[in-house]
């Protein structure tokens, strides 16, 4: 990516770039936050995968320097306790989860929760929209850059490992023994396949059913698996 000199007009592009993408991120996961359903966990991994390809943007450009090296202020932090309430509800089972904070310096194993993940990055990007709808571009860009190296770039990393292995384990080990219990409650164990011979669907179940996430690794895997 070129890159545009320290101040003027040709931070804008960028800036209102990264706006856009902050102001999608906000949005979804509020809706999420509100309702998400059993879309929460995939709908989530895509709005976090989203932002932080927005924060690599940002973080393979040269550093944003303010004038003065000083930062006007945006009035008090936002009240993200609902939208952190409304997630957790709905991460209930899957909301808490292990992290290495820092691979290079701190390879301690720490207790995070999506929900607190999620609200961080929102409070750190409506800081820097804060700034942009106040027209101070190279403010908001200076901070969510910043911020992104200081902050909401690791939780937003942690998060996306978290939601990724929730993902993940729904699509690999829906056909254990043990059963799953993840994404909308416990499904049982799938009742064993004789070759040749179809297994019975359990009627209503989101991972079983037509179209679910089991069906579709059956049909990758060939009729003739066992």
């Amino acid at each position: 990516m070129s890159e545009p000199p320290a101040q003027g007009g040709e931070w804008r592009p960028i800036a209102d770039q990264i706006a856009v993408n902050v102001k999608n991120f906000i949005d979804g996961v509020d809706a999420l936050a509100r309702g998400g359903g059993d879309e929460t966990v995939p709908m989530l991994l895509l709005e976090v995968s989203q932002i932080l390809l927005a924060g690599a943007q940002l973080g393979a450009s040269r550093d944003v320097i303010l004038p003065g090296n000083w930062e006007p202020e945006v009035g008090d932090d936002p009240d993200l306790d609902a939208l952190r309430t409304g997630l957790s509800v709905r991460l209930a089972e899957v909301d808490e989860y292990a992290e290495v904070f820092d691979p290079y310096a701190d390879t301690s194993c720490l207790p995070f929760r999506i929900s607190d993940d999620v609200a961080a990055l929102a409070a750190d990007l409506i800081h820097g929209l804060k700034h942009y709808q106040a027209g101070r571009s190279l403010e908001a860009l200076w901070w969510w850059q910043y911020s992104y190296f200081n902050h909401w770039g690791t939780h937003g990393g942690a998060a996306l490992r978290a939601l990724h292995a929730v993902i993940a384990h729904a699509s690999l080990d829906c056909l254990s023994s043990g059963g799953l219990f993840i994404l909308g409650g416990f499904h049982p164990p799938r009742p064993p396949r004789i070759r040749g011979v179809p297994p019975p669907v359990p009627p209503g179940d989101p991972l079983w059913g037509s179209g679910g996430l089991c069906q579709a690794r059956e049909r990758n895997v060939g009729s003739g698996s066992p």
